[in-house]
């Protein structure tokens, strides 16, 4: 059990700089504008979910209306699911900023991305909408998938081991 546990921590936090075949110079430029394109894309979305989050605390019974009336979460009664995505929307952000447990973050975003969608879709889901969703959630998916890049908590902290000369 302690071997599985350390197992889901490592790629949780793992900050996804996997060694190149690039000549050195090369290699250092390209890390860091990786590292900067991920800190783009966390910061972005953290941006966006973060601050609708806030819009739903600041009218919690429009927003308790709107999950009861409105969006069709799918498998969730309306009241847990708003207490679920406002929470989400919220926790998950403050972890793509600091860097930290950055691909479940990048994961966790991509389902509350995913949610709103499908409840959306059930009304009226314009094309502008589903251009915003869908960049969210490649965003989301590539948080998930390459990590936080080398500025984040997760690289500096958690994985101390990592050639931080590169």
């Amino acid at each position: 059990m302690k071997a599985l546990a350390s197992a889901a921590l490592r790629a949780f936090t793992d900050p996804g700089l996997p060694p190149t075949r690039l000549p050195a110079p090369l290699d250092t430029v390209v890390s860091h504008l990786q590292s900067l394109a991920l800190l783009a894309a966390r910061l972005y979305v953290a941006k966006i979910f973060f601050f609708s989050g806030l819009t739903k605390l600041r009218d919690w019974s429009s927003t308790l209306a709107l999950f009861n009336d409105v969006y069709q979460v799918p498998l969730l009664p309306p009241t847990l699911a708003a207490y679920l995505g406002t929470a989400g929307e919220l926790a998950l952000p403050v972890l793509l900023v600091l860097g930290l447990a950055t691909r479940f973050a990048g994961a966790g975003l991509f389902v509350v991305n995913l949610m709103a969608a499908l409840s959306l879709m059930a009304d009226d889901f314009s094309p502008a909408a589903e251009a915003q969703h869908t960049l969210w959630g490649v965003l989301a998916v590539v948080i998930a998938l390459w990590g936080a890049g080398r500025w984040s908590v997760d690289r500096m902290v958690l994985n101390p081991a990592v050639d931080r000369s590169r």
